[in-house]
């Protein structure tokens, strides 16, 4: 079995996850874009009941497009938006695909708010590489 621990930045607030993700997707809306300070975000969707949530969260929510709550957790320390809750997918938990820091972490398989998508953003792999030491 699968095991893969996100934390956040300063590791207080952790999400185990003993299974391998129901679906990885790219999120292009706009609140998405607000709450990560990127172009777009990648959440990884888990059975509630393959996760263990260890230290303490602050929470609050918000209502998206669709017109359902979406509750999300961060570190209280470092403000790291780790996971969220979807009312609308009570047996779901969202992770923050980045909280995993792992490059070998499964790609999406999923891409929503295309039109909200910055022009630029899947060009990335044209731009020269500065390789850091």
């Amino acid at each position: 079995m699968t095991h893969r621990t996100a934390s956040c930045s300063c590791g207080q607030l952790q999400v185990q996850c003993a299974s391998e993700p129901v679906r990885v997707a790219i999120c292009h809306c706009l609140e998405c874009q607000k709450r990560t300070g990127s172009v777009y975000a990648v959440q990884a969707r888990f059975h509630r009941e393959h996760l263990t949530l260890s230290g303490e969260t602050r929470q609050w929510s918000r209502r998206g497009d669709s017109g359902q709550s979406t509750r999300f957790h961060s570190c209280p320390v470092c403000a790291s938006t780790v996971f969220w809750e979807l009312a609308g997918a009570p047996d779901f938990v969202a992770v923050a695909a980045g909280m995993f820091a792992d490059p070998g972490f499964p790609p999406p398989v999923l891409s929503v708010y295309e039109e909200r998508k910055h022009s630029w953003v899947f060009n990335a792999g044209a731009l020269p590489m500065e390789h850091m030491d």
